[in-house]
């Protein structure tokens, strides 16, 4: 597992680089409030509900959730399941709303 700050998510989406951004927290969380990430709940990654990420296991995988808590544990359970290059946004939404919604 990998870490990026929200600064530089933010330059790399601005770039209009192709970027694989995950969002595990729950679908309220998400309707409340989100950065574009598609939603799939850490829940579904516990149970080993991955089959929309596999093709994705070569890649890079960026996530986030609230505040970089559950992403990291989602992140390790993706590398335990082959998953090559898994990358935590630190401080997860928070920090987004920080850095960028003053």
């Amino acid at each position: 597992m990998n870490t990026i700050t929200v600064q530089e998510l933010k330059k790399r989406i601005d770039n209009g680089e192709k970027i694989n951004l995950i969002d595990v927290r729950e679908p309220a969380e998400y309707e409340e409030y989100n950065i574009g990430g598609k939603l799939i709940p850490l829940g579904n990654i516990q149970n080993m509900e991955v089959d929309e990420l596999e093709p994705l296991k070569e890649e890079e995988v960026i996530i986030h959730c609230r505040s970089g808590k559950r992403s990291a544990a989602a992140c390790l359970l993706l590398d335990s399941m082959g998953f090559k290059n898994t990358v935590n946004v630190e401080g997860g939404v928070l920090a987004w709303q920080e850095a960028f919604e003053q």
